[in-house]
């Protein structure tokens, strides 16, 4: 219903828990941040001097920093696992759904709260790989055939999810990654994907998510395109400028706007084009 462009320097898990506070510069240690650093595996020692000599707020990068190294919390490993829990706490206490599910490719850094992945990434890797000889061939054709028709199946499911189904597409999961071949780097493939069978099975528990970032890809094509033609802007404004165009530009898009007549209705303080906020809530009610 809307899409958000964020230029940055950094694909860090620390940059896209700050593009997801949304403007907001802060950095909370709550039970939120606390919980995370503690699955994270941060060490008790600083855990502890976190949970017992922090106030709780603080109002930007600096105050934090100084706050990390009053406490002698000095080592990069360390200090990046508490700011990621304290960006966490921040997102969360903005306003972030805790159960909006995140669907990615598997880069590491969007492996947060709810998160799913998208089949089509998951077929790349079966897809990428070179038989080398018609025995393999077959059995490759054999498991992407397989493949597409689980898939076909799981979008069926979420048009009309049911236990039975959920049963009998999770048993045809573990039938198809565990399946043993002659194909020795297919069967390493096929177990890797295995291992993230909760997460490409979250559709299960949430058939309102999407199997697939192709939306998020062809978002993307405007840019990337300009971005090779032209590279980068020449200055941090004109950074923000580009984004908050295309911003509205595919919003518009995705709403059936006209985006040339949303400028002009903007630019000649016209305003017959409701706000785009309001478009997207009106989207998003139950009896649209």
């Amino acid at each position: 219903m809307f899409a958000w462009f964020g230029s940055t320097k950094s694909k860090s898990r620390i940059n896209f828990l700050r593009l997801l506070r949304a403007g907001h510069e802060d950095y909370r240690v709550d039970e939120e941040a606390l919980a995370y650093m503690q699955a994270q595996k941060l060490p008790h020692a600083p855990l502890e001097r976190l949970r017992t000599h922090s106030d709780g707020l603080f109002s930007d990068e600096a105050h934090w920093n100084a706050h990390l190294t009053r406490l002698e919390i000095t080592q990069e490993r360390h200090r990046r696992i508490a700011t990621e829990g304290t960006l966490l706490g921040s997102v969360l206490h903005h306003g972030f759904p805790k159960e909006l599910p995140i669907v990615s490719d598997d880069a590491g850094q969007f492996k947060v709260l709810c998160h799913g992945l998208c089949w089509v990434h998951a077929e790349r890797l079966i897809h990428r790989l070179v038989p080398l000889n018609p025995t393999h061939r077959q059995e490759l054709a054999e498991v992407r055939s397989q493949f597409w028709a689980l898939y076909t199946d799981l979008k069926a499911y979420k048009e009309h999810p049911s236990p039975e189904k959920k049963i009998d597409l999770e048993t045809r999961f573990d039938a198809l990654f565990t399946i043993q071949t002659s194909f020795e780097t297919l069967n390493q493939t096929l177990r890797r994907i295995q291992r993230n069978k909760a997460e490409l099975l979250l559709v299960l528990d949430r058939p309102d998510i999407v199997l697939h970032t192709n939306g998020s890809e062809r978002d993307l094509r405007d840019p990337v395109k300009k971005r090779k033609v032209s590279g980068g802007t020449r200055s941090d404004l004109g950074r923000r400028c580009r984004d908050t165009f295309m911003s509205l530009k595919r919003t518009c898009r995705k709403l059936g706007v006209s985006f040339w007549h949303y400028l002009t209705d903007r630019l000649s303080h016209t305003y017959a084009i409701p706000p785009l906020p309001d478009l997207i809530q009106q989207r998003a009610a139950p009896n649209h």
